[in-house]
């Protein structure tokens, strides 16, 4: 049976520039509804993050007013998930070659540790080389940034993606106090970024590359990479 690799970050929280501690963790729509894809299309999902450390849930996106009446079922599904798969696997002993597709859920976390991983890094240059695909949704496109060469080139450079919007940021009420904000960075970077409304659903396919700009985006980049794969 073919595999897919959820890699979550390991951040519990996000320094601000003040120097206090915003509480982190995997946001569950953005984890939930790509398992429940891949899971119901016949595909077997693995966990991994930086240390196989487990993170938290980030509470906000168990708050109907915040994450939407069906918060709760995605909390659910997400728990269920990673009860049932048991410890992580440690993202420095995964081999890309063992699953057709990558996703990195987002949660503040990957801003905080998944874009300057190395070994994200090289399982995404790695998967990219061998033309499979990678799926970002939300601030999981912060891992992209992982994957530079020795000369410090970005691999997805040029490439078009989506991602949560300095917009979204400021409306969800986390762009102030910001050490840098995600859509910003990937622009400065060479990505060709373009976004939708903000929090409505919008996804972006760049050949083998798929992202999600938002929670709501979850579902149908996971859809998108389905059908890819089939």
């Amino acid at each position: 049976m073919s595999k897919v690799l959820i890699v979550m970050s390991a951040a519990s929280t996000w320094e601000r520039t003040n120097g206090s501690l915003y509480p982190t963790g995997y946001w569950a729509e953005e984890l939930a509804a790509p398992h429940e894809k891949f899971v119901q299309a016949g595909y077997t999902v693995d966990f991994a993050s930086p240390g196989g450390v487990l993170q938290p849930l980030d509470q906000h996106s168990a708050d109907p007013e915040v994450a939407g009446p069906d918060c709760a079922r995605y909390v659910e599904h997400a728990a269920k998930a990673l009860r049932e798969f048991g410890p992580l696997l440690k993202l420095g002993e995964v081999d890309s070659n063992d699953y057709v597709a990558v996703v990195l859920p987002g949660g503040h976390g990957p801003v905080v540790d998944l874009y300057q991983e190395p070994e994200l890094g090289r399982l995404l240059t790695a998967a990219d080389a061998a033309g499979k695909l990678i799926g970002a949704v939300c601030h999981g496109p912060a891992g992209l940034l992982s994957a530079v060469d020795a000369e410090d080139k970005w691999l997805f450079a040029g490439r078009e993606m989506t991602a949560f919007t300095d917009e979204e940021e400021r409306i969800f009420g986390t762009a102030e106090g910001a050490p840098w904000l995600l859509a910003s960075r990937l622009r400065e970077l060479g990505a060709k970024h373009f976004s939708g409304p903000a929090y409505e659903a919008f996804t972006i396919r760049d050949g083998n590359l798929f992202t999600g700009q938002n929670p709501a985006s979850s579902a149908p980049m996971a859809e998108a990479m389905v059908a890819a794969l089939a």
